[in-house]
């Protein structure tokens, strides 16, 4: 290789290696890496989550029999609470989902609300199948 091709030579290089550069992190960037399926553990239910709870807490706080107990009860509480508050919410999307189907019905003539009300029975027990599949 002369010296007048030398320049050229390196450039070649710097161009080829910056690209591959780039093409790298282009890459990296909108394809990243997936999660891998399985390699996460599944949430602890709630009555496990509890248990782990007033065990972590009775542990690392040295908590005497009789806070455990009120701990307990707080706990009961607060289930209570947030019981209470998701059936309010449940009633209020209820009252809307029905809201909604009412007013559909309004645009509809005579011949298209058999075949809404057939639909909206199927998105329904749909929707209750993927509900009792989530409960398992």
């Amino acid at each position: 290789m002369t010296r007048k091709n030398l320049p050229i030579a390196l450039y070649m290089l710097l161009v080829f290696g910056s690209g591959a550069v780039v093409g790298g992190l282009g890459y990296r960037t909108y394809n990243p890496p997936t999660a891998r399926s399985g390699s996460a553990p599944p949430p602890p239910s709630p009555s496990e989550w509890r248990r782990q709870y007033i065990d972590e807490s009775k542990t690392r706080l040295s908590l005497t029999d009789n806070q455990i107990q009120k701990l307990t009860a707080i706990l009961d509480q607060t289930d209570a609470r947030f019981r209470e508050i998701r059936e309010h919410d449940n009633q209020l999307i209820r009252q809307i989902r029905e809201e909604h189907f009412e007013h559909v019905r309004t645009i509809l003539t005579a011949e298209q609300i058999p075949k809404y009300e057939k639909l909206h029975a199927e998105r329904e027990a749909k929707a209750k199948q993927q509900q009792e599949q989530h409960k398992r």
